[in-house]
């Protein structure tokens, strides 16, 4: 919410001075006042483009450096992609045989086993420490 507040803030200040269909008119100046408010105007509104150009500029330059982010980031995945596809092919070759299948489930017994082992020693140690 307060974001829009400024907002509209900023782009007041950007626009201040002027009026729908142009200057606000005064009929107390005379011409040579009148040219010389609106000179003001026109440099004010000059300033004002050389500021928006450059913050255009400038998301430019930041939408054109998220996209070789973006970029490096897809073929990064796509390399990743292939390693996996890759490891899965490996993993159903060796669960292809049978004595394969046996010996992977050979290993994960032992894996599982040791991490249970560890975990009790683990917890005996923690209830004899602390």
């Amino acid at each position: 919410m307060s974001y829009r507040r400024e907002h509209r803030g900023s782009r007041s200040s950007l626009f201040d001075g002027l009026e729908e269909g142009g200057l606000s008119a005064s009929s107390s100046y005379s011409h040579e006042t009148n040219d010389h408010d609106n000179d003001r105007a026109v440099d004010s509104l000059q300033d004002r483009v050389l500021l928006l150009k450059r913050v255009t500029g400038d998301i430019h330059e930041e939408v054109e450096s998220h996209n070789c982010l973006l970029d490096r980031m897809g073929n990064d995945m796509d390399s990743s992609r292939g390693v996996m596809s890759g490891t899965m092919d490996r993993f159903k070759m060796v669960f292809e045989k049978k004595s394969n299948r046996r010996m992977c489930t050979l290993v994960i017994c032992f894996v599982v086993s040791f991490l249970i082992i560890l975990y009790l020693i683990r917890m005996v140690r923690y209830f004899t420490l602390g």
